[in-house]
């Protein structure tokens, strides 16, 4: 469906560029986020920055997640998935802290020590590079929700069909929404994982 992220970045930029936009702010999940954002910040003609939110895993279980949190929070949980597997918050207290801690340590490497950007009175533009259960979208947009931008809006170049938080947001972008959808990485010719370097080179290099 697409070769790599660049070229979903690139197509996503297209589609952006039909709205017009009120001082538009580009807003990265890292880190395969962010070289989706970087051609859409180009084309925009915006400023680029990131937006940290780390998945919750079930302990002794890394690899299934239940949540997500930003670096303060407050995490959100798949409530249904928690009843399923007998959690509770405070089970997942421990989880949560160490998560919150690795996307503090993430925005210190990728910002640099730079405050966070001011999105008031901006149309503000969260991007992914695809949507499975939405968790972490869900977490990112719910930190932005009352910081006073003009619009908030979520774009990604695929998205599963029942992933669509339009609760949190005036607006879901997505290119493709495929049926059979599976994973996002089996909709990308390459899916390479994006390191910490690759993020602040293309954070610093606009």
């Amino acid at each position: 469906m697409f070769r790599d992220r660049h070229e979903a970045g690139e197509r996503l930029a297209e589609e952006l560029a039909t709205t017009q936009w009120q001082r538009p702010l580009v807003l990265a999940m890292p880190r395969g986020g962010v070289p989706v954002a970087a051609p859409v910040a180009r084309r925009l003609g915006a400023p680029l920055d990131v937006v940290v939110a780390r998945k919750i895993p079930v302990p002794g279980s890394p690899e299934v997640a239940v949540g997500a949190t930003t670096p303060e929070g407050p995490p959100v949980f798949n409530r249904a998935g928690m009843t399923r597997l007998g959690l509770t918050e405070e089970a997942l207290a421990d989880a949560v802290a160490v998560e919150q801690a690795e996307a503090r340590r993430r925005v210190e490497i990728y910002r640099g020590g730079a405050p966070e950007a001011d999105v008031r009175g901006r149309d503000v533009i969260v991007v992914d590079d695809g949507l499975a259960t939405g968790m972490s979208a869900r977490a990112a947009l719910g930190h932005m929700r009352e910081s006073g931008a003009a619009s908030l809006v979520l774009a990604v170049p695929v998205r599963a069909p029942d992933a669509e938080p339009t609760d949190l947001c005036d607006q879901v972008v997505a290119l493709e929404v495929p049926s059979g959808f599976r994973a996002v990485g089996e909709c990308y010719a390459d899916f390479t994982q994006v390191g910490d370097h690759e993020v602040r080179r293309l954070l610093t290099s606009g």
